[in-house]
């Protein structure tokens, strides 16, 4: 067994802090990005939306490490994106933000889209009738009634950025404060055998995803009712 010094110290402390940092940005990045593209997966018609649809889908059943690997490619030094911003994003915050963006996306489009699905197109033609503009419908209309769909897409994209690590893992690395994260720490308490570190985090982020889970669940339910 490797020696255990104290758990919660400095460094786990800005290790917390910056995991939280990073999955609030990402989500409000998600959510910017990741509402219209669901709007107009809803709305769309023809091949291409399948074919978007099944791009933005690709995270879920592609490992971690192969999307993290190409990230790594697109974000290293000698890549078109670094030159076109002038620095490399691979091992820094941004890159970090990219990268979970790009593999939380599906958890916060495919609820949104559903959401806009069940809606109907009558809620926007009875708005057009009232010659109410497609702006003012989508915010005043589609958005409140999609609400459950975007809370829901919300909680899971943040709960999933949390809890992801090949991803990180392999375009962040782990350099304390700037790209180790919560799930890069239990695994290089594992790697130490440093075990009870390493039970007391990952049993503090499965009571997180239970009680997040819940949570939505309780929260979508009420939402849903309210709408009724």
């Amino acid at each position: 067994m490797g020696e255990e010094g104290p758990l919660f110290d400095a460094a786990m402390i800005a290790t917390i802090g910056l995991t939280l940092k990073l999955a609030s940005v990402t989500t409000v990045v998600l959510l910017l990005v990741g509402t219209p593209l669901a709007w107009w997966l809803a709305r769309a018609r023809g091949l291409w939306k399948e074919v978007v649809a099944a791009v933005v889908s690709l995270p879920i059943v592609l490992p971690p490490t192969v999307l993290g690997f190409y990230l790594l490619i697109a974000m290293g030094p000698n890549s078109p994106l670094t030159a076109l911003l002038g620095r490399k994003l691979s091992f820094s915050f941004e890159g970090l933000v990219v990268g979970s963006v790009i593999y939380s996306l599906p958890f916060v489009v495919n609820p949104i889209r559903n959401a806009f699905e069940a809606m109907g197109d009558r809620p926007m033609e009875a708005a057009a009738t009232l010659r109410a503009s497609p702006i003012n419908a989508f915010f005043n209309v589609a958005l409140p009634l999609a609400l459950p769909g975007i809370f829901t897409g919300a909680i899971l994209g943040f709960a999933h950025t949390v809890g992801e690590f090949g991803v990180v893992l392999m375009i962040g690395g782990a350099i304390p404060g700037q790209t180790k994260v919560l799930s890069v720490t239990i695994y290089d308490f594992v790697e130490t055998l440093q075990w009870g570190k390493a039970h007391v985090l990952a049993g503090g982020m499965l009571v997180m995803s239970f009680l997040v889970i819940l949570a939505m669940m309780l929260v979508e339910r009420r939402l849903s009712g309210a709408r009724r």
